[in-house]
């Protein structure tokens, strides 16, 4: 029997105070790492990196990228995290790397990336039932960049634009009239940073530019429309991905330099500061990084600089953080 895209997903949207660059900016030494601790899960069916991955529910979708001999696939799988499952999913309508997804109101929606010919798209398509139906194109190419979903809106941020450049503003999906806008851009223009949204916030982390890697860590406040610094990731990184627990903790994992990196980091969006976790078993870039409620799984990757592959799935249990929001 396929794969079936479930048909609820409850969002949580709470706004929370964030101490901004003034702070405590103090990093603490790894929390409880006798309750925290990374495990192994079933691993994907294929092999790719440089995907892009959203849940939905308590399924997480992992799309597009590339395989071993280079080539750029459209292939979705699917992970049910209740089950411990995989499932193959609809294919996306063209083959991408480098793309961006996000979740609004139960639906999944991918944009942008890298096509065949390693040219920047600016194509948008979200999940219905197992069909895959085009929404309004993105108004410029964008790819490397980090996708985040506040409220109705998906915010694109980062990233490479038109005339394969650093983009210097966002790109606004406006989910309920399928139409697009821009807002100003991550202060710090880079591209393969990781970007998720919390507390009504759009958040962005590390990333690399031509220079190198970098520890740049934004927030931008949709209501204010603007941009605030905050205490720099630790561990300078690009290629890497970050996403938020229910808990309001924003988590960096993976990247690459001459090596992988293995460091996780979390930022504490109530006490607004940095905290060391677990390393990552396996280090890779070009990963999926997505949470289900106060868990965080990475799925899929290159676990070494370059064109590698892996089906590596890992996870770990942030409950004892904190509450959910």
């Amino acid at each position: 029997m396929g794969w079936r895209q479930p048909m609820w997903i409850v969002v949580v949207g709470l706004v929370v105070s964030i101490a901004g660059c003034e702070g405590d900016s103090s990093i603490q030494p790894t929390l409880a790492p006798s309750t925290l601790t990374w495990r192994e899960l079933p691993a994907a069916p294929t092999k790719r990196t440089e995907v892009a991955a959203a849940a939905i529910g308590t399924q997480i979708l992992v799309a597009g990228g590339y395989r071993a001999d280079g080539a750029t696939v459209a292939t979705v799988e699917v992970f049910d995290t209740a089950s411990q499952t995989w499932q193959r999913g609809p294919d996306l309508p063209a083959p991408v790397n480098h793309a961006m997804a996000a979740t609004v109101a139960g639906a999944v929606m991918v944009f942008g990336g890298y096509d065949n010919a390693g040219n920047p798209s600016a194509g948008a398509t979200r999940l219905s039932g197992t069909t895959w139906l085009s929404i309004a194109p993105m108004p410029e190419p964008r790819a490397a960049g980090a996708a985040a979903a506040v409220g109705t809106r998906v915010y694109i941020a980062g990233g490479i634009g038109s005339g394969k450049v650093l983009a210097d503003h966002m790109l606004v999906y406006d989910t309920a009239l399928n139409s697009w806008s821009t807002a100003p851009g991550p202060p710090t223009a880079r591209e393969h940073l990781g970007g998720t949204a919390f507390g009504g916030r759009v958040f962005t982390v590390g990333g690399r530019t031509k220079a190198g890697n970098l520890d740049s860590f934004e927030v931008f406040d949709p209501a204010a429309g603007a941009w605030s610094a905050l205490p720099p990731m630790p561990t300078p990184r690009g290629g890497m991905a970050a996403a938020a627990t229910c808990s309001g903790w924003i988590v960096a994992v993976g990247g690459e330099a001459q090596s992988t990196f293995p460091e996780v980091e979390a930022f504490d969006t109530r006490a607004g500061r940095w905290q060391t976790l677990p390393k990552l078993p396996t280090p890779r870039h070009g990963l999926g990084v997505v949470t289900v409620g106060s868990t965080v799984y990475t799925l899929a990757g290159g676990p070494r600089p370059g064109l590698y592959v892996a089906d590596t799935n890992e996870a770990i249990e942030l409950a004892g953080l904190g509450p959910c929001a």
